[in-house]
Parts: C-alpha cells; sequence; structure tokens
C-alpha cells in the first residue's frame, strides 16, 4: 500500500505545466501521478489518518517561507501513485493564522486531486464547519469519519450514508489507530482522484439580501475575466465582500493569478474593479 521515493517511475503529469502552481507551493510531483491534501480540526486523528495511509514513508519539511513544518508521504493503488500532504489542523479556512492561510491556499492554489478532510464522530457538529468550507472550494472531497469508536463509546450512532447524501460528497467511517475503513478510504480517494466518483458538495446558496446576491454575481464575473484559471471565483467573491484582506492583497498584488496559474508576478489591479454592497 505505501510506496518509496526511490521506485522507478515519471508521472506522466510530473511536467504538466498544471504542477506548476503545486511547484510554487513547494510540492515536487515528480514520480507521483496524483496529490491528495489532508486537512481537519486538531484532535480528530489527523495525523493517525496520515500515518495510516503512508506507513513508514513519509518525510518531513516546512512550507516555503514558513516556519510550519509539513509532512508529506504517498501510497499506491493500483498502478497509481498519490503524494499525501499533511495540511496544518485548522478550525476554519479564513486565515486568521499562518497555518489556516497554509491550509486554505493550498486547497485553493494548489488544487489537490483530492482533499480528505477527517473529522471526528463525537465531535461532528464543530468538525462540519471546515469541511463545509473546504467543500465552498473543492468538488474533489472524501470526508473522513474518523474516530467511530469513540462515538459508539459515547452511545453516538451516525448514519454516514445520509451524511453523504446531504453533504453531497463520499463519507467513509474510520477507526484510524486500528486501521479500520483505511483501505475503503484509499478506495475511495483513487475513485474521486480518477473521475469515477464525481461528488456534487453541498454549497451556500443564494441569500435573502438581493443587492448581495447582485454583488457576488458581479464581483464573480470580474474575478473570472481576471483570473480565469481560478479553481472558485465565487468562494473568492464572497471573501472579498467579507472583509478578508489577505486575498484582497493577493489580487491587487497579482499573486492571486501567480498561484493560480503558477506564472510569473504581474499586477492585475487595472484589471479588477472589487465590488461595493450598499446598504
Amino acid at each position: 500500500m505505501t510506496v518509496t521515493d526511490s521506485l522507478p517511475h515519471q508521472s506522466a503529469c510530473a511536467t504538466c505545466p498544471m504542477n506548476r502552481h503545486l511547484e510554487r507551493l513547494g510540492v515536487n510531483m515528480e514520480d507521483w501521478d496524483y496529490v491528495v491534501a489532508l486537512a481537519g480540526n486538531p484532535n480528530t486523528g489527523k495525523s493517525t489518518v496520515f500515518n495510516a495511509l503512508t506507513g513508514l514513508r513519509q518525510h518531513t519539511g516546512n512550507w516555503p517561507g514558513k516556519t510550519v513544518a509539513r509532512a508529506e508521504g504517498g501510497f499506491i493503488y493500483g498502478d497509481k501513485r498519490y503524494k499525501l500532504v499533511d495540511l496544518p489542523g485548522t478550525y476554519s479556512l479564513l486565515a486568521a493564522s499562518v497555518d489556516e492561510e497554509i491550509a486554505r491556499d493550498f486547497i485553493l492554489f494548489g488544487q489537490p486531486d483530492v482533499t480528505v478532510v477527517v473529522v471526528d464522530a463525537t465531535r461532528l457538529e464543530r468538525n462540519l464547519n471546515l469541511a463545509l468550507q473546504v467543500l465552498e472550494i473543492t468538488d474533489k472531497a472524501v470526508i473522513c469519519l474518523n474516530l467511530m469508536d469513540e462515538a459508539k463509546r459515547h452511545g453516538l450512532t451516525i448514519d454516514d450514508r445520509r451524511l453523504a447524501r446531504d453533504l453531497g460528497v463520499p463519507v467513509i467511517s474510520t477507526v484510524a489507530r486500528r486501521g479500520e475503513g483505511i483501505r475503503e478510504l484509499i478506495a475511495m480517494v483513487h475513485d474521486v482522484a480518477t473521475g469515477e466518483v464525481k461528488p456534487r458538495p453541498h454549497r451556500i446558496p443564494a441569500t435573502q439580501d438581493d443587492a448581495l446576491n447582485r454583488a457576488v454575481e458581479r464581483l464573480t464575473g470580474q474575478i473570472q475575466a481576471a483570473f480565469p484559471g481560478l479553481p472558485n471565483a465565487r468562494w473568492v467573491a464572497l471573501r472579498l465582500l467579507d472583509g478578508d484582506a489577505q486575498i484582497e492583497r493577493a489580487i491587487r498584488d497579482g499573486s492571486l493569478g501567480d498561484l493560480s496559474r503558477g506564472d510569473e508576478p504581474q499586477s492585475v489591479v487595472d484589471r479588477l474593479m472589487v465590488a461595493e454592497v450598499h446598504a
């Protein structure tokens, strides 16, 4: 199930221009076919899931320009090789901390083939806050419903099939420290990465505020025109309207486009006018 970096293999995707954005985020895709992001709140057993997926074939380093540690590993399923990147444990993607900024930027700009969100089955309501934010950014997600043994011990029963229908993405129940559900999780990651399963995640619907809806629609169109490679312009528009200073700065200095395309910096401030919401 696990894979070493030394095995001879050259991914057809390794030299693809689409991997430039991953290289800018410090991820080398040589010898790998797909990249998988592992996200989750602290204390959900995310590290245990990471170890169960990768075994001992993993290494650590720092995120580019940060002092935050990053763990990478890998596994093989069929004839495909998957690089797993363990994102910092966060409660949200609102970029209120360096950890949140790293997790958000990797999911939004790194465009991983699959994002696995590890949630604690005993604290599902709190953990789903992050999961729903991830689903606003990417369609390619799998929920890892971990610590199911603890949920059972507390008398909790979770209908994972109903949860999958409600969220619009696959949900796999696991007890990672005992290896339960890990094979099923790997198989589902493979199915989503290869397109055999196409999630349709729940998204925040339009509000009853017509002025806000018009602003979101207008700004989304402007962002799409300025950054045609951006994976989710509507989410960026919502963050701008919420006053996300880092997203606004990324637009003004051009780094938003740089990260989404892997290009050299270029000024885009003249190509984008931020819409305003009037009371």
